[in-house]
């Protein structure tokens, strides 16, 4: 991870996603996506416009209602969330007591649509994906018939002006997410909350979170969005404490009745408006909490105890030796032949041990070493990242070996 734009002071809160970590985000998403639009038959994927039509959001209430409570000290004029600071004490930074009202903040980014600026020019970048799926049911519907309950999926960025950013990944201002909308009968609620709050659980294990850290956290009345009639917040142990990192809302059909009202388009499903439970994963938390659960610390190296499944390289190979034109050459073969079906990187720096080590910092499940018994009998080592063991392999059986271990 790197700070964004570094090399001008940066942008608070603002990250860039660095080569080993691109990928592993992407096999994060890939994963989920396997899971759960092509793996299963009731869910549908999306892909909405991330500007949208600025009446969609009138509609669905965040115009008028998406905002949290603001402060400012008028002596410093730092802004900060009303909630996060006691305005019976101190400013935290410049330590004066001269606040002002508290103000609601509407947390949407606002853009222009063209050269001309004017409110009839306003558009939002969307501060959820959820409204597209809500939005384009009428069109998945009569291109993709289903019968209830079905969903629609959809991953992609979304942008909040938080007042208050912070804690690494876990507030920022530039967001993804992965949500799915599961359309219902209404009668059904109970039990389809509860089979997505099971698949919530099945996911933690799967992309590899420790399950130790994570706590289900009932939101009561009062607290909820204005239009959920249940919601789960499932909670993370992170360094600064604990907090979201998913949510489970049964939101009712408040979202097509409001955007059947504001567009006059029929959004029933066999003349009643379907209600919806909708599961949601933020990208980014997702990435944060499982290198906390993945990182350790095993004697002296540091091991990045990853899913397989989601490690940014599946193996990585190495010569022996890097003086020796036969080693380097059938390494370089080995290298080429496993690149075609998985994530490989090939090292050649410096001592085996330290090849080794800096592997298991990134989180590689496997390191092929070719070496001088290979050249005698088409054999390399394998070492396992957890437990550092090693076997002699052939060549020929490597493919089928590592898609063994990746199922």
């Amino acid at each position: 991870m790197y700070p964004g734009s570094e090399i001008y002071g940066g942008l608070s809160n603002s990250w860039d996603f660095g080569p080993i970590g691109a990928q592993l985000k992407k096999n994060i998403k890939d994963l989920w996506w396997k899971t759960f639009v092509e793996q299963r038959d009731d869910v549908l994927g999306l892909d909405a416009a991330i500007i949208m039509n600025p009446k969609v959001w009138e509609a669905s209430g965040h115009v008028a209602g998406f905002s949290d409570p603001l402060v400012e000290c008028k002596s410093c004029h730092n802004r900060f969330r009303a909630d996060y600071v006691d305005i019976k004490e101190k400013c935290p930074t410049c330590t004066e007591k001269n606040w002002s009202e508290v103000k609601n903040f509407n947390l949407m980014l606002k853009t222009q649509l063209g050269a001309v600026e004017g409110s009839s020019n306003t558009a939002y970048l969307r501060p959820e994906t959820a409204q597209g799926q809500f939005v384009d049911f009428k069109n998945v519907l009569s291109t993709n018939p289903k019968k209830l309950p079905f969903g629609i999926a959809q991953m992609g960025k979304a942008f909040r002006n938080e007042i208050t950013t912070g804690n690494f990944l876990f507030r920022v201002r530039e967001l993804e997410q992965m949500e799915i909308e599961y359309f219902i009968e209404e009668k059904d609620w109970q039990e389809m909350f509860e089979l997505w709050r099971n698949e919530m659980w099945n996911w933690f294990d799967l992309v590899g979170l420790d399950t130790t850290k994570i706590h289900e956290h009932e939101i009561e009345d009062g607290e909820r969005a204005h239009y959920s009639k249940r919601t789960i917040d499932f909670e993370f142990d992170y360094p600064f404490g604990q907090k979201e990192l998913y949510g489970l809302a049964y939101r009712t059909d408040y979202d097509l009745k409001k955007h059947q009202e504001a567009s006059g388009q029929d959004l029933s499903y066999e003349g009643v408006v379907p209600h919806v439970i909708e599961p949601t994963w933020g990208v980014d938390r997702t990435f944060l909490a499982v290198m906390l659960s993945a990182y350790c610390e095993d004697g002296d190296r540091i091991v990045l105890k990853l899913n397989p499944k989601i490690a940014s390289y599946k193996v990585a190979v190495f010569p022996l030796v890097r003086n020796k034109k036969e080693i380097t050459k059938k390494a370089e073969d080995v290298y080429k032949d496993l690149k075609k079906n998985f994530a490989a990187v090939w090292d050649d720096r410096g001592n085996i041990g330290k090849r080794y080590y800096s592997q298991d910092e990134i989180g590689t499940p496997w390191c092929v070493t070719v070496d001088y018994q290979t050249l005698e009998d088409e054999t390399v080592t394998v070492r396992d990242r957890d437990t550092a063991t090693q076997e002699r392999i052939a060549i020929k059986d490597l493919d089928s070996y590592f898609q063994n271990k990746l199922k």
